[in-house]
């Protein structure tokens, strides 16, 4: 808020207005949201039984939850995280590093979600990244991934930049964390 005082030349009283300034940039709360698949967006082939792509429910999930938060959804790829290759977290990289806004969140699969925050660590800076993803697709009813996806919304305009892994209800930063194949659940290395 700024008031400035003026002088009436007329009157001889001085007279007070009122600006109020928005105390943020638009951009540092804006959140963009980047899709790399995993099996967050996994569908279920009821005929074969099989998991396949098909498009991201980022949009319907922002929209149930009733989000009003200034969020933009780009999907960079549809994979699973055991295909992902160097050239794909390079494209991620790229695509954080010049992205506009400091707040990122990316929807990942829980296998190398590790890798791709170390590559993210070492090419980019001042931007708070959250990583996330799901053990059970969302189209299952059971799906941890809206938990998920919450906490790493939150995370992400509360954190420090840095890049994070959000899973379970709970943050870590991205060298201390792995996930346990045998419980399922992500967990600090000490």
């Amino acid at each position: 808020m700024a008031i400035s005082r003026e002088l009436s030349k007329s009157t001889g009283l001085y007279y007070f207005s009122t600006l109020i300034l928005p105390t943020t940039n638009t951009l540092l709360m804006s959140i963009r949201i980047f899709i790399t698949g995993g099996t967050f967006d996994k569908e279920y082939n009821e005929l074969n039984g099989e998991l396949f792509f098909k498009e991201t429910h980022l949009p319907e999930m922002l929209q149930r939850a009733r989000s009003t938060l200034d969020t933009t959804v780009r999907t960079l790829m549809m994979i699973d995280s055991l295909l992902m290759t160097d050239e794909d977290r390079e494209l991620i990289a790229h695509q954080v590093r010049n992205s506009p806004e400091e707040k990122i969140v990316i929807t990942h699969g829980t296998d190398t979600m590790t890798v791709t925050a170390k590559v993210l660590a070492e090419k980019v800076k001042d931007k708070t990244i959250v990583i996330t993803g799901a053990m059970i697709p969302y189209k299952f009813g059971s799906s941890d991934g809206f938990f998920n996806l919450g906490g790493a919304m939150a995370f992400a305009q509360t954190l420090p930049h840095g890049v994070y892994i959000c899973m379970n209800g709970r943050y870590f930063n991205w060298d201390n964390v792995r996930k346990n194949k045998r419980t399922g659940v992500f967990e600090e290395l000490q």
